[in-house]
């Protein structure tokens, strides 16, 4: 009898066992996973994109200094007239039309596209309800490449267009020092969001250059991102520019 009970207790066991090892997992859902590889390999593209070394981006043409850069981008605008461009991040796609009564600010944000400058940046500045602002990163490879352009040259404003900051309009940024004559900082510009109260300090000091065509909801959703004391992202937002036409 206790032989009997001894090999029904070893069935069971058996039974018990196999019942657990042929349990299915609990599914994971396909979007999910797809969608979490697809955004991870969004982000590593755009962290690594570089059409040219900093070494050698501008190679083909003069460094720009404030003595030159009028003349080199009337030329340069009246050889490369496009107006399009695509801006890609890891947050979705946002497409800009460049206005042509700024013609040195257009001039230089193609020239810049066309040298891969702002592939690898950031959008580096994000304030709700006001502006992002892009073309900056803390990677080495961003100063050799303003190096390698011209680190020291600025634009000249073009604030008698007649435009004025409204939602989705591009400007130039400054620098934060002593600017009467509004010169546009060349590497980094701006996207507003609003409000219309706002653009009382911004209108006729900051030159506006373009406007945003198709994804604000992009613009929006990188200036809702939480960011530190300086306004800087906590999670970095990379930036990938190409001409369309």
């Amino acid at each position: 009898m206790r032989y009997q009970a001894l090999f029904l207790l070893i069935v069971m066991l058996v039974l018990s066992t196999a019942c657990e090892d042929n349990k299915k997992a609990t599914p994971v859902k396909k979007e999910s996973v797809e969608g979490a590889r697809d955004n991870t390999a969004v982000e590593d593209s755009l962290r690594n994109t570089e059409k040219q070394s900093p070494r050698n981006i501008a190679a083909n043409y003069p460094k720009l200094t404030n003595e030159n850069v009028v003349e080199f981008l009337s030329e340069y605008g009246e050889n490369n007239p496009e107006t399009k461009v695509l801006l890609k991040t890891n947050h979705g796609e946002i497409r800009l039309e460049l206005f042509n009564d700024a013609p040195l600010h257009r001039a230089n944000f193609i020239y810049l596209v066309k040298l891969g400058y702002f592939d690898g940046t950031f959008f580096h500045r994000v304030v709700p309800n006001f502006i992002i602002q892009g073309g900056n990163s803390d990677n080495v490879s961003t100063a050799k490449k303003r190096t390698a352009i011209g680190k020291d040259y600025l634009l000249p404003a073009e604030v008698n267009n007649g435009r004025r900051h409204s939602y989705g309009s591009i400007s130039g940024a400054k620098e934060y020092r002593e600017n009467p004559d509004k010169r546009t900082a060349p590497f980094e510009f701006f996207i507003f969001l609003g409000p219309k109260t706002s653009t009382a300090h911004l209108d006729g000091n900051y030159t506006v250059f373009g406007r945003v065509t198709d994804g604000m909801k992009v613009v929006e959703k990188i200036a809702n991102l939480p960011s530190d004391d300086g306004d800087w992202p906590l999670q970095n937002v990379y930036l990938e520019a190409e001409v369309i036409r």
